[in-house]
């Protein structure tokens, strides 16, 4: 019979055994060498258990004031992304808040609907295509090949879906995207927006939500309506079907402003929709009126990975009845004042070439006629009424001005303890 534990077979165990002790100590050794490496990384939360579990830190105290010198560099700037849209006549519009809003730091998008007669869009691509700056930075670009929008169906959430998709697919590295329309107008300058938002955590997505959605119950969430723009080349309003439907169950509803500021992470978690959660809100929300009033809330609140990083703001200053109607006020010059209190960054809605956008060029934006905003990049000579903004400098240089110091006092605010977890998605 032979032995059941021959020499043979116990001497590679044996052999390993001798190098148990060794390993594990060096395995000790590694261990607590990546431990400290991780602790010193400045992004070493992101390592430890339950990083995910965010805590209300975003308060006063996170901020820099404006002004403050620190033995540290400043961080470098975030680079936005813009879409700005207009229908006919507003061919005009859109070129004085693209020049208002321009820094070669950024991305834009800029379209005109369908309904704009075809020289208007013309006028508008070589306009932008014969603009030494923008030519030479190469980062506007404008969707030639134009869609039909219809403000109270989901035409305009296909339209901004569209344009976030082509700042995505180019590829540039931008941190936030802001939807705007030709009818709405900075407060601050680029290089105030730019400063700021570098303090802040690149995750925070302003968007004015509410689940509260009241009457909006009754009046848009239960009807059905189609929106011959999806389908029809010349504009019409929605029409309805005597049908109505029920709350969904699958996902809660929320509601807020159309206008916002998204982050990459967020904008490209739409347009892919790995979960298949942004598909079907989409496809619900093609029968809803004013669904830009509701389509990016209700996918952003039902996401576990997003919700939790919504700041309830839209970064607008906007007159509105009480209660609110279908549309706001026009601001003029008797609300310059209200709009500077609001230390918003962004306003609307505007009459065309109102005496209250000269106001804001002149003492809010320090911008010629017909000039680019002044910052910190501008480098061309100042004499003679020339623009200092033909000759491109640094492009991350920025010189925040007063437009900087009121935007921090939005922010400190909408960041507080008492303001920032509360207003959550709920």
């Amino acid at each position: 019979m032979k032995n059941p534990n021959p020499v043979h077979l116990l001497r590679p165990t044996t052999i390993e055994r001798k190098w148990i002790l060794p390993l594990a100590i060096g395995s000790l050794v590694s261990l607590i060498l990546l431990f400290f490496t991780t602790l010193s990384s400045p992004d070493s939360l992101s390592f430890l258990p339950f990083s995910n579990v965010r805590s209300p830190i975003f308060v006063e105290s996170k901020l820099r004031p404006v002004g403050t010198t620190s033995p540290l560099s400043p961080p470098p700037p975030p680079r936005f992304a813009y879409l700005i849209s207009g229908s006919a006549g507003d061919g005009e519009m859109l070129k004085r808040t693209l020049m208002a809003l321009y820094h070669p730091n950024n991305r834009y998008v800029v379209h005109l609907d369908l309904e704009s007669p075809p020289d208007e869009r013309v006028d508008l691509q070589r306009y932008v295509a014969g603009h030494a700056v923008f030519t030479k930075v190469g980062n506007v670009r404008m969707i030639t090949k134009a869609n039909l929008v219809t403000y109270r169906g989901p035409t305009m959430v296909a339209n901004t879906l569209h344009a976030a998709a082509i700042l995505l697919k180019e590829g540039e590295d931008w941190d936030w995207f802001i939807n705007l329309s030709a009818s709405d107008y900075p407060l601050v300058t680029q290089d105030d927006l730019l400063h700021t938002f570098s303090y802040l955590p690149r995750d925070l997505n302003f968007i004015d939500h509410t689940s509260d959605i009241g009457w909006k119950e009754y009046q848009r969430a239960k009807p059905i309506i189609i929106d011959p723009g999806l389908y029809m080349t010349k504009k019409t309003d929605v029409f309805w079907i005597t049908q109505r439907r029920s709350v969904p169950t699958a996902f809660k509803l929320f509601t807020g402003s159309a206008w916002m500021a998204l982050t990459r992470s967020f904008v490209d978690y739409c347009i892919w929709g790995w979960d298949n959660l942004p598909r079907t809100v989409l496809m619900y929300y093609a029968n809803f009126i004013s669904s830009p009033e509701g389509y990016f809330h209700t996918v952003i609140c039902n996401a576990q990975e997003f919700r939790n990083t919504t700041v309830n703001h839209d970064l607008h200053f906007i007159s509105w009845d009480n209660p609110p109607k279908q549309h706001p006020h026009y601001l003029t010059l008797s609300d310059m004042s209200s709009m500077i209190d609001s230390n918003s960054p962004f306003a609307r809605k505007f009459h065309r070439d109102d005496p209250v956008l000269d106001k804001i060029d002149a003492e809010l934006l320090f911008r010629g006629p017909r000039m680019l905003v002044p910052g910190g990049w501008c480098i061309g000579p100042r004499e003679n009424g020339s623009d200092p903004c033909s000759v491109v400098g640094n492009t991350t240089a920025l010189r925040p001005g007063p437009g900087a110091t009121r935007l921090e006092k939005l922010i400190v605010s909408l960041l507080s303890e008492g303001n920032f977890r509360p207003r959550q998605c709920k």
